[in-house]
């Protein structure tokens, strides 16, 4: 594996074959992936800290998912990637549905995990509050954020018998810096739904029965916005889906390129 940067953003990249971009969500970053890598022995796989988050929090100027997708398509171009398979995680996967509408001959297939085409509209008010905590508390906020977040988007079961998973997502959300999560919440607060309804690429949706902010019944509705896509539903899994459940993840996504 190899780091790089590129116009103040980190990615990994490493092995060989057909090629793989990985998009992760609000507070995340390429460790979300780690546990799935297993999966992927065969092929390229390409993961970015997207500006704001991890590795990539120095930014100017507000962020949008329009400048998430035009740092997927720089970063691919950089890579020497002309066209991958799209495995995006909450956030990332309205990156990824925008960058597979915008640039259909770059995606190959989506493979969403937690996913939405644009956040319900109490959910844009709280994501704003959230932001304007971060931006307002600095590392407390960040650490109040992580408290409440970890509790509320792992499942019940999890949070007790998978500790390792919950001590990813508080310090994954802790280790942001507050200027740039506050302005990735706001970045997921404005974002709107690309149409999918022409997108001719096979589709993967996979949530937890205990996902709230992409609960079942939603996700349903999602898949038949699709022309070509399935779901499937996780057991005893929250919002945290390759976290939670690794081994599940990478079985459904190798029937999926199978």
């Amino acid at each position: 594996m190899s780091l790089h940067t590129v116009d103040r953003m980190a990615y990994e990249i490493q092995g060989e074959g057909d090629a793989v971009l990985m998009i992760h969500g609000l507070g995340g970053s390429s460790n979300v992936w780690t546990p799935l890598m297993g999966a992927f022995s065969r092929n390229t796989v390409l993961r970015l800290d997207l500006p704001g988050s991890a590795r990539s929090s120095r930014v100017e100027g507000p962020l949008s998912i329009a400048k998430y997708v035009d740092a997927c398509v720089r970063v691919m171009g950089v890579a020497g990637i002309e066209r991958a398979h799209v495995i995006g995680h909450s956030m990332g996967t309205i990156v990824a549905t925008h960058l597979a509408v915008s640039e259909p001959s770059m995606v190959k297939s989506l493979a969403l995990f937690g996913p939405l085409l644009a956040p319900p509209d109490p959910a844009r008010s709280a994501l704003r509050t959230r932001g304007a905590k971060a931006r307002d508390e600095g590392l407390q906020g960040m650490h109040t954020i992580a408290e409440t977040l970890a509790a509320a988007s792992i499942s019940t079961s999890n949070r007790t018998r998978k500790p390792v998973a919950l001590a990813y997502v508080r310090e994954s959300l802790m280790r942001q810096d507050p200027e740039g999560y506050a302005r990735s919440c706001e970045a997921l607060a404005d974002a709107q739904p690309a149409d999918v309804s022409m997108l001719d690429c096979p589709v993967l949706l996979v949530t937890g029965d205990e996902d709230a902010v992409a609960p079942a019944q939603s996700v349903r509705m999602m898949t038949d916005k699709f022309k070509q896509a399935r779901m499937e539903v996780l057991r005893d899994c929250g919002h945290w889906t390759p976290t939670e459940q690794p081994e599940e993840c990478m079985r459904l996504l190798e029937r999926f390129y199978a």
